[in-house]
């Protein structure tokens, strides 16, 4: 059984979601920009609602939307948004993002993902964790077509990708009219190879600011860019 993760504004319960509470959910709630002042905030394939959860400590913006479809999953963000210190501004969907994107009239000054990534075909013997790693569940076309409608005039979509979708992402947001603003590539460490993107898009076109992020000097020995953006959260930090 999973262990309760413990943040230090709130806990993460997650023996029932297939995918636990790990360093890119925690990358992209940190990293995501709030200086817009959003009074609005969509989660898309919420899971544990980790990070609805990071952006409600983050700002005091008075709705966030989570959605999740798969039941367990759902149950769980439900529970873990209820025994939080921001129960009533946080609301989880029972649905898939499409459906949503059908239904919903509203649109959203942030919206963020930290979306299932393999596009191979992989297999870890759970057929929830499969689903929520394989993007097959719900494709990046298909993320950034209803981020498109969901998202407000002057809006923010930020999400984390593995490094080798980087290129083939910006090319569908392109063809969309979503434009990248900011974009953080991550490395374990010094020598390793980058890991994943974090990527900001908006609908207006600008020179994107592009920077690195290692996450470690050695290990458990964290640098200080990865501290001072995580600092806030992490008992340890």
């Amino acid at each position: 059984m999973s262990k309760p993760f413990k943040f230090k504004q709130f806990t993460i319960q997650q023996d029932r979601c297939a995918m636990k509470v790990g360093t890119d959910g925690v990358l992209l709630g940190a990293w995501a920009s709030v200086k817009n002042n959003p009074s609005s905030i969509l989660d898309i394939g919420a899971g544990t609602g980790l990070l609805a959860l990071m952006l409600a400590q983050r700002c005091n913006v008075e709705t966030i939307d989570a959605l999740e479809i798969d039941d367990a999953a759902y149950e769980q963000c439900v529970e873990n948004f209820e025994a939080s210190p921001w129960s009533d501004r946080l609301f989880c969907y029972h649905a898939g993002l499409n459906e949503f994107c059908e239904e919903v009239d509203d649109t959203y000054d942030l919206i963020v993902s930290n979306p299932p990534f393999y596009s191979e075909n992989v297999s870890t013997g759970s057929s929830s964790r499969d689903r929520a790693r394989q993007n097959l569940s719900l494709p990046f076309e298909e993320l950034l077509q209803c981020a498109s409608q969901l998202l407000a005039k002057n809006g923010i979509l930020s999400i984390i990708v593995p490094f080798k979708e980087e290129k083939s992402l910006l090319q569908i947001s392109e063809s969309l009219g979503l434009y990248p603003k900011r974009i953080t590539r991550v490395k374990g460490n010094k020598i390793s190879e980058i890991k994943r993107s974090l990527l900001e898009f908006g609908f207006h076109k600008t020179e994107a600011s592009e920077k690195e992020l290692i996450i470690e000097i050695d290990r458990h020995v964290y640098t200080s860019e990865y501290q001072e953006l995580t600092r806030e959260f992490y008992l340890k930090m």
